[in-house]
């Protein structure tokens, strides 16, 4: 009797109004999964960078803040080549955020997208050779020491 008593008790009590979930850290994300998606875009962009590099090494083109490729100065470009640079950047760009659904995808948390974005901004922030361009959020151009 005493134990329904109690028991009865507890479930009079008010329920706390945490929610557990929002308290919870959210679920880890590998950036490093390797789904087909995640590794067929990878590859793409590993292959797109042998062809990208001159262009980082010459100062012409560098990476922005928002984890995106940009042209640097496009007054200094002949137009032929500029629209080489402007077709590698575009394709680099697109494989970018590909690469960003794909990882998402794959950790199984769609919604998290702007936490893979961040996370991968940040990795090829680091990635990033020294002496590229760099733009920051004001778009002023700096190279990477």
């Amino acid at each position: 009797m005493k134990r329904l008593a109690l028991l009865l008790a507890c479930l009079a009590l008010p329920v706390s109004a945490a929610d557990p979930a929002k308290d919870a850290a959210p679920p880890a994300i590998n950036l490093d999964i390797g789904t087909p998606p995640v590794v067929i875009t990878k590859h793409a962009l590993a292959q797109r960078k042998s062809r990208l590099v001159r262009f980082y090494e010459a100062g012409e083109i560098g990476l922005g803040s928002d984890g995106l490729i940009h042209l640097r100065e496009e007054a200094k470009f002949k137009l032929v080549k500029q629209q080489i640079a402007e077709k590698l950047i575009d394709a680099e760009n697109v494989e970018r955020k590909t690469l960003v659904f794909a990882i998402a995808d794959g950790n199984g948390q769609r919604e998290a997208q702007p936490r893979v974005w961040e996370m991968m901004r940040e990795r090829w922030h680091q990635q990033w050779e020294s002496g590229w361009w760099l733009r920051d959020a004001n778009g002023k151009w700096t190279k990477k020491p």
